[in-house]
């Protein structure tokens, strides 16, 4: 029998428990919503500081990089096309925010640039740095975010033609207070969650102290179990219907803790929704799909959707928790160092996606030192 919120029907007229809720401070709320625009600009601005443009030897002037990536980074804010993004690249040009409005192919170019990828990455975790003394529980999980590239194949079996529209996956590690992204991985549709849990976790200990994890079935597994444990942190994973634990390990520590304190345990792992809650603020408020046709461009287009949201959690930490975001405050190098995608190595050799196919891993392998020749005899 199903009563409301699902709860147990009432036994002797008591009354069923109801579901919790919170109060909302409306007031920290309203300013945050309505001062929100100006104050991610300024934010953006600040992070945008640190990026040093490189030396032009020849050719027209280019425009400053830190000026296309917050002309990149506010057209996505607004979520108009890149034509239409141009008022508002004028009105930050006048307020001192970009020394001149882009032109929008401008944009468009430094989307393409594979390079732009790892300065994106450093500023989001750069921009959650700030809501490090609120946040030390966090929750894994993934999001597709759809494009206009459709895959078509004739079915043998049904006899007709069958299509399929294309998506990009974004991999991401959310603080459950604030619901700001600590970490993320964007990749391919393909690229399993399994495998990318250990990077974001990686990633998010080296500026967080992290007390525990959440994160679905999907992730279950002793290397990601090790992984938190390394970093002195409590994972709660729930455990697979056919997981079975025999030998002393903390594989058997974690399962006898899951079948022996149901409660408890699922009580720390339902903050895991929280992810689920900061997907929806980035797809309810900067779109669920991406503008951009080619593979780089997606990535840094997704990448642009994560710092606007985390800006807009500061000013949201800003009203309520008084929290003030500064920025680069242990130096920008972070900035210029090349990040090589955690899941390269499930690519087939012909693909177009960034650090990928054969001619970019050929280059990689000239760039590696020869290895020290080993004599017949052994060493």
């Amino acid at each position: 029998m199903s009563t409301l919120y699902d709860t147990a029907p009432a036994v002797g007229g008591a009354t069923p428990p109801l579901r919790p809720s919170y109060r909302q401070d409306w007031r920290a709320y309203n300013l945050a919503q309505t001062r929100e625009k100006e104050m991610v600009a300024r934010l953006l601005r600040d992070l945008c500081s640190a990026i040093e443009s490189p030396v032009q030897r020849r050719g027209r002037p280019r425009i400053p990089l830190a000026d296309a990536v917050f002309a990149a980074c506010m057209k996505v804010y607004g979520g108009a096309s890149g034509r239409r993004s141009m008022t508002d690249m004028r009105e930050f040009e006048a307020q001192g925010l970009i020394d001149q409005a882009p032109h929008y192919n401008r944009i468009f170019e430094h989307l393409e640039d594979s390079a732009l990828t790892s300065i994106l990455q450093a500023m989001i975790e750069e921009s959650a740095r700030p809501l490090r003394a609120v946040e030390s529980e966090f929750a894994v999980d993934s999001s597709g975010f759809s494009n206009s590239v459709y895959k078509r194949w004739f079915d043998a079996k049904y006899g007709r033609e069958r299509s399929m529209g294309g998506y990009v996956k974004a991999h991401v590690m959310v603080g459950v207070t604030t619901n700001v992204v600590a970490s993320v991985e964007v990749t391919p549709a393909s690229i399993s969650d399994y495998e990318m849990f250990a990077p974001l976790v990686r990633s998010t200990a080296a500026r967080f102290d992290i007390a525990r994890i959440s994160a679905d079935k999907a992730y279950s597994g002793r290397s990601n179990l090790s992984v938190v444990d390394s970093i002195g942190s409590v994972p709660f994973i729930p455990f697979r219907s056919n997981a079975r634990a025999t030998e002393p390990s903390l594989w058997k520590r974690m399962y006898d803790y899951f079948h022996d304190n149901q409660e408890e345990f699922y009580g720390h792992y339902h903050k895991r929704s929280n992810v689920e809650t900061a997907f929806h603020m980035i797809k309810a408020k900067f779109g669920a799909f991406v503008r951009s046709k080619s593979p780089v461009a997606q990535v840094n287009e997704v990448l642009c959707k994560v710092l606007c949201h985390n800006l807009c959690c500061l000013v949201g930490a800003f009203y309520e928790f008084g929290i003030a975001a500064e920025f680069w405050r242990d130096g920008s190098q972070t900035l210029k160092q090349e990040r090589p995608a955690a899941w390269v190595r499930n690519l087939p050799p012909r693909t177009p996606w960034p650090y990928g196919g054969k001619k970019a891993r050929i280059a990689s392998a000239k760039r590696k030192p020869a290895e020290t020749a080993v004599p017949s005899g052994g060493l």
